[in-house]
C-alpha cells in the first residue's frame, strides 16, 4: 500500500504539471499545479456555491452538513489517515500513473481461451461506442421515448442472439457466462420445482463453481457428470440438464441425441452454454432440442479487460419468456401509431415483483451488449463466418502440425481449441521461453485460436513444438491441406441492418444517427434518485482502454497481472477505509450482485456457526426492490417491515423481530434511507438486531451521501455493497455495466470469495469487470481525502436547494432534521393527480420536451418523482430544471382552471416530437410553440427531440417483438 502511494506522489513529483513542493504547506498556492479534477467535477463554482447556500439558509457546507446529518450517526473516521489514503493527485499525473500500472501487465501471446478471447475491436466502434460519453452517460432505457437510440441497438443484439442461437427470444444481457448458467439453473428451479440439476462435467469450471455456489444456498443439489455416458433413468428428479458446446476441451457437441432422445419425454429444462462464434459454421441450440442457450458475446469486438465487462446473453424458447431473466427489448408503437422500441415484460422485474421476481437481476451490460450487435452488424453474416473458420482454421491447422510431431492430440470435432495430451512442461516452456500463455489441466496443455492469431502465430509454435519435441516436420506441407468446415448452418441475419453496415462510413453514421436519439449527460442533467447520475469524468474513462487494462485474459498468471494486484489491492484498502470495514471483495460484477454477494456471507456465517436455520430476512417496504429478490435468491425468507414518515417503524421492527427470533438471519437497510433522510435511529435498530443474534446488511446505493461523513462500519453494520458506478463515478453505460463489491467486517472477512471459508463464486472471475476498475482508482486518487468528502457536502447542497426552490409548488413528502434532506429528496405528484387528472408520468414524458430526463418515477412510493441532482451539477444547470419544473407546475394550474382542456393539454400529450410539430395539421387545443418551447432557454441551448411520441407500454406487451423484423427496417 504504501509502496503505491509513494509511486504516484512519484509520478507527480517527476511530473511537468507537479513537483516536490506540491504538499508542501508552505509552498504558496500560486506555485501550485491548477491540474486537479475537484473543481472540475464540482459543478458549480464558489460565487453560486454562496448563492445556493443563502437559498437553503446555510453559512457553509459545514454548517449545511451539520444541519442534515444527526450527530449520533457522524464520524470522520475515515480519510484521516494519508497513509491510508492519498492526497490528490493532478489529472496529468493520474494518468501517467495508471499508463505506468497498465504496463506492469505483461500481455503475452494468449492461447488460455476457458471462456475468454482476443478480439479486434473496430475502431469505429472502440472511438464512436466505447469511448463515447454519449452511449456511455446515458441511464437504463426506463424512459423509452429518449432512449430509442440505444433501444434499436439492444434490439439488434437481441436479434443477433435470436438468429445464432435459434432461440425464440432473448434478453438484452446478463452480467458474465458463469452468472447467465446460474440463472439458467434458477429457471430450470422455479419452472419445474424440482430440487437436483444435472450439468456435464465439460462446463466451464467457472460456471460450474458458480452453479454449485448458488445451488447450495437454494438447497439444490448439483450433480456433474459425463453427459455423454450417466444414464438418466432417473431424469424425472432433475429440473434441468445443462451441456456445453464447444465444450471446456474444446469439442463440439451436437446434443441432439440426449435431448430428443434419451430425454424427450422428461419434465426438465434443457440448456447448452455456446459460443457465438462457434454458432456461424455450427448447428444451433434450438435445433439440438435445447429450451435455453447462454454464453458470452465477448469475442464480439469486446476486449477481456482482465474479465469484464461482457455481455452474457441467454435466450429462451417463447414458453418460457415470462420466466426470462434480465431485461426484454421489444417493439410496440407510438401514439401517433409509429413503431417504437422499449422495455418489454417489465411487470417480471425486480423492482416491481420484488420477492416473487424472476431474478434479482438489475444491472445488464447495455453498453458491451451494444458493441457486440454493432460488431455483428459491421461485419455481417458473410464477415462472421469468415473470421470464425478462419479461427476454426488455425486451430485444425495446429492439431495436424502437433500430430505431425508425434504428439497425442485430443480428437473429435473441434471449433477453436486443441488438447495435446501428456506435455506436462510445455506450459511453463512457453511462459518462460516465448512469453505464450496457454491453459494446462493436469498433463495436458490447452490451446485456444482466436480472430487475432495469425498464421505465424501458428508457426511460432510449431516451431517451439519442434524443439520442445526435438523433432521436425514440414509446416507449409499441412497449411495447404486444411479446408474450412462445410457450414452446418441455414443463412442466418439477413435483416437489412446486418447487410448495409460494412463500410466505416456507413457504420460511423449509423452510430451516431442512433447516439443523438437518446438523453446522455452529454445533453443535460438526469436527476434520477438512488441512481446518482454524476460526472464520468474523461481522465477517469482514459486508461481503460489501455493496452495492459484492456487486453489482459483473467486467468493469465499471476508475473503477468502486477499492474492489476497493485490497482485492485488499493481500491479494497480505500475501500475499506471509506466504509470502515475490514476487507473488501471486489468480485460482484452489479450492485444487486453485491446484494446477493453480502447475503451469502451472511448465510455461510450462520452456517459455520451452526445456526443454519437462521433463515429469515427482515426488510424494510421502502427498500429497493433488487433487496427482497437478492434474500430470495440467497435461500432466505423475507419478511416485510413497516415504514411510518419515511422512517423505520421501531414497533414493527421489535414485533417482527420477537416473532422470528430464533430465525432471524439478518436486516437489510439503506443509508440514508430510499426515502432521502438521514434516520437517527439507525445505530439503535443496528443494535436490536445484533442483540437478536442477526447481522446487518446495509445497501451501498445511497453510500453518495455518506462518504467522510459516517460509514457503514461506523454505524455498525456487517456488510454493505457498493455501488461503484454510482458513487464512484464508473458511468452507467445506458443501462450497465456496474461493479457492487462488497465490504463487511472482522467477523464476516473469512467468508468473502477465494478467502478460508468462502462463501463461493459470484461471477467468472475473481475481479468480474476489472478493467474499469480504472475509473473509481482515479476517484479516490485524483479527488483525494479532500475533494471526495467535499463531492458528499455538495450532493447534498444541490439536493437541498433544489428541493426548497421546487417547495412551494410541489409537496416534498419526507424531511429529516431542520426540514432538509439528504443528497435526494421526493416529491409527491398525488395531490396533484387528485385535483388534476395530471400524473407523475405526464410530468415525466413533459420534462422530456424541456430537455431533461425525468428524475425516478413512482420509486420508492408510487405517484411520486425521487430527484437526485449529484454534485457534478451546476447552479446554471439545477436552474434550469427549476424553471422547467415550476413552468410545469403552471401548466397542471392551467390545466386545472380549465386554460387546457382535461384531456387535450401539453402534459397528456407530451412528448411531441419534430414530425407533430412540423406536420400541416395540427388539431391541438395549444400552440406548438408551448408544446415544443414552452421556455426560452430550450431553443438557445438546442432543442433535443424525442423521436417518438408517448409509446403505448400495454400494446407492446400483448404483442411482443423482441427481434429486428426481418421484412420491415425500422432504420429508415
Amino acid at each position: 500500500m504504501l509502496r503505491s502511494i509513494r509511486l504516484i506522489q512519484r509520478v507527480a513529483n517527476y511530473s511537468r504539471l507537479a513537483n516536490p513542493y506540491e504538499v508542501n504547506s508552505k509552498v504558496p498556492d500560486w506555485f501550485k499545479s491548477s491540474d486537479y479534477i475537484e473543481s472540475r467535477f464540482i459543478g458549480s463554482e464558489t460565487q453560486q456555491v454562496n448563492e445556493m447556500l443563502k437559498t437553503v439558509q446555510a453559512k457553509s457546507l459545514d454548517d449545511l452538513v451539520d444541519k442534515i446529518i444527526p450527530k449520533e450517526i457522524r464520524s470522520e473516521a475515515a480519510f484521516q489517515n494519508p497513509e491510508n489514503f492519498p492526497d490528490a493527485i493532478p489529472e496529468s499525473a493520474m494518468v501517467q500513473h495508471l499508463q505506468s500500472l497498465s504496463n506492469k501487465n505483461k500481455v503475452y501471446k494468449n492461447y488460455i481461451g476457458q471462456g475468454f478471447y482476443g478480439t479486434h475491436t473496430p475502431y469505429v466502434i472502440l472511438r464512436n461506442v466505447l469511448e463515447d460519453p454519449g452511449w456511455y452517460t446515458s441511464y437504463t432505457p426506463y424512459q423509452a421515448e429518449i432512449s430509442q437510440g440505444r433501444l434499436e441497438a439492444l434490439l439488434n443484439y437481441q436479434t443477433v442472439i435470436t438468429e445464432l442461437t435459434g432461440m425464440d427470444v432473448s434478453n438484452a444481457s446478463l452480467l458474465d457466462e458463469a452468472t447467465a448458467a446460474g440463472e439458467a439453473m434458477f429457471l430450470a428451479n422455479s419452472w419445474f420445482e424440482k430440487k437436483k440439476f444435472f450439468v456435464d462435467n465439460h462446463v466451464f469450471p467457472q460456471s460450474i463453481e458458480h452453479i454449485k455456489t448458488k445451488a447450495y444456498y437454494l438447497g439444490i443439489e448439483i450433480v456433474v457428470g459425463d453427459a455423454k455416458t450417466y444414464d438418466f433413468k432417473d431424469a424425472d428428479q432433475y429440473c434441468g440438464v445443462l451441456v456445453q458446446s464447444p465444450d471446456n476441451l474444446g469439442e463440439v457437441h451436437d446434443w441432439s441425441d440426449l435431448f430428443k432422445h434419451t430425454l424427450k419425454d422428461a419434465k426438465l429444462l434443457k440448456v447448452i452454454g455456446t459460443d457465438l462464434l462457434s454458432l456461424t459454421i455450427n448447428k444451433t441450440p434450438k435445433d439440438q432440442g435445447a429450451n435455453v442457450a447462454y454464453g458470452n458475446s465477448q469475442r464480439f469486438g469486446v476486449p477481456m479487460g482482465f474479465g469484464g465487462p461482457h455481455a452474457a446473453f441467454f435466450a429462451v424458447e417463447d414458453e418460457f419468456k415470462r420466466k426470462m431473466p434480465g431485461r426484454i427489448i421489444g417493439i410496440s408503437k407510438d401514439a401517433n401509431g409509429k413503431p417504437a422500441y422499449r422495455m418489454s415484460l417489465q411487470t417480471r422485474e425486480q423492482h416491481i415483483r420484488r420477492e416473487k421476481a424472476t431474478s434479482n437481476i438489475c444491472t445488464a451490460q447495455a453498453l458491451l451488449a451494444n458493441m457486440a450487435g454493432f460488431y455483428a452488424s459491421y461485419h455481417g453474416p458473410q464477415g462472421l463466418q469468415k473470421i470464425a473458420n478462419r479461427v476454426n482454421c488455425l486451430a485444425r491447422c495446429f492439431t495436424k502440425l502437433a500430430k505431425s510431431l508425434g504428439i497425442v492430440v485430443k480428437e473429435g470435432r473441434i471449433f477453436d481449441t486443441v488438447v495435446l495430451h501428456n506435455t506436462e512442461n510445455l506450459q511453463e516452456y512457453l511462459h518462460y521461453n516465448a512469453s505464450i500463455n496457454v491453459r494446462k489441466i493436469g498433463q495436458d496443455t490447452i490451446f485456444s485460436f482466436d480472430e487475432t492469431h495469425t498464421l505465424q502465430d501458428v508457426e511460432d509454435l510449431f516451431n517451439h513444438l519442434q524443439h520442445f519435441t526435438k523433432k521436425k516436420a514440414d509446416f507449409m506441407s499441412v497449411v495447404q491441406k486444411v479446408i474450412p468446415y462445410k457450414s452446418e448452418r441455414a443463412p442466418f441475419l439477413q435483416q437489412k441492418i446486418f447487410n448495409t453496415l460494412h463500410s466505416e462510413t456507413e457504420m460511423l453514421r449509423y452510430i451516431n444517427y442512433l447516439r443523438q436519439k437518446d438523453v446522455s449527460l452529454t445533453k443535460s442533467m438526469i436527476s434520477l434518485g438512488s441512481c446518482t447520475m454524476k460526472l464520468n469524468p474523461t481522465s477517469f474513462m482514459l486508461p481503460v482502454s489501455f493496452q495492459g487494462f484492456s487486453q489482459l485474459h483473467p486467468f493469465s498468471p499471476l508475473s503477468c497481472t502486477q499492474g492489476y494486484q497493485e490497482l485492485t489491492d488499493n481500491v479494497e484498502k480505500w475501500l475499506c477505509d471509506i466504509t470502515q470495514m475490514e476487507a473488501v471483495s471486489l468480485m460482484p460484477n452489479s450492485g444487486a450482485q453485491g446484494e446477493y454477494t453480502g447475503l451469502l456471507c451472511i448465510r455461510k456465517y450462520h452456517i459455520m456457526n451452526g445456526q443454519k436455520d437462521r433463515n429469515i430476512c427482515l426488510i424494510p417496504i421502502s427498500a429497493h426492490g433488487t433487496n427482497p429478490a437478492s434474500a430470495v435468491l440467497a435461500g432466505l425468507n423475507v419478511v416485510p417491515v413497516n415504514v411510518i414518515d419515511g422512517y423505520v417503524d421501531i414497533n414493527d421492527l421489535n414485533k417482527k423481530i420477537k416473532e422470528h427470533e430464533k430465525g432471524l438471519a439478518c436486516i437489510m437497510i439503506t443509508y440514508p434511507s430510499t426515502y432521502g433522510v438521514y434516520e437517527d435511529q439507525t445505530k439503535k435498530i443496528i443494535q436490536l438486531i445484533h442483540d437478536h443474534g442477526g447481522l446487518v446488511y446495509m445497501d451501498g446505493a445511497n453510500m453518495n451521501a455518506q462518504v467522510g461523513y459516517t460509514s457503514p462500519g461506523y454505524l455498525g453494520a456487517d456488510v454493505c455493497h457498493l455501488n461503484l458506478h454510482k458513487t464512484f463515478a464508473i458511468p452507467h453505460g445506458g443501462g450497465g455495466p456496474g461493479l457492487g463489491p462488497i465490504a463487511v467486517n472482522k467477523r464476516l472477512a473469512p467468508y468473502l470469495p477465494g478467502r478460508e471459508h468462502s462463501l463461493g463464486s459470484v461471477a467468472s472471475s475473481l475481479f468480474s469487470s476489472a478493467s474499469i476498475l480504472p475509473i473509481p482508482y482515479s476517484y479516490f486518487g485524483q479527488l483525494g481525502r479532500k475533494g471526495a468528502k467535499k463531492c458528499t457536502a455538495m450532493a447534498m447542497l444541490n439536493a437541498n436547494y433544489l428541493m426548497m426552490s421546487l417547495k412551494n409548488d410541489y409537496k416534498v413528502l419526507f424531511t429529516g432534521q431542520n426540514g432538509m434532506c439528504a443528497h435526494e429528496f421526493i416529491i409527491d405528484i398525488r395531490p396533484i393527480k387528485q385535483e388534476s387528472g395530471i400524473t407523475e408520468e405526464d410530468i415525466a414524458k413533459r420534462l422530456m420536451d424541456y430537455g431533461f430526463h425525468a428524475p425516478t418515477m413512482s420509486f420508492p412510493v408510487p405517484g411520486t418523482l425521487m430527484i437526485e441532482p449529484t454534485e457534478s451539477e451546476s447552479k446554471s444547470e439545477l436552474d434550469r430544471f427549476i424553471e422547467a419544473m415550476k413552468n410545469i407546475k403552471q401548466e397542471i394550474e392551467k390545466v386545472k382552471n380549465g386554460q387546457y382542456d382535461k384531456n387535450d393539454n401539453p402534459l397528456k400529450h407530451a412528448p411531441h416530437t419534430q414530425d407533430q410539430v412540423i406536420n400541416s395539421s395540427w388539431n391541438h387545443k395549444y400552440s406548438r410553440e408551448e408544446a415544443a418551447f414552452p421556455l426560452p432557454f430550450i431553443l438557445q441551448r438546442g432543442k433535443v427531440w424525442p423521436t417518438v411520441s408517448r409509446i403505448n407500454n400495454a400494446f407492446g406487451d400483448r404483442n411482443l417483438i423482441c427481434q429486428c423484423p426481418s421484412v420491415s427496417d425500422y432504420q429508415q
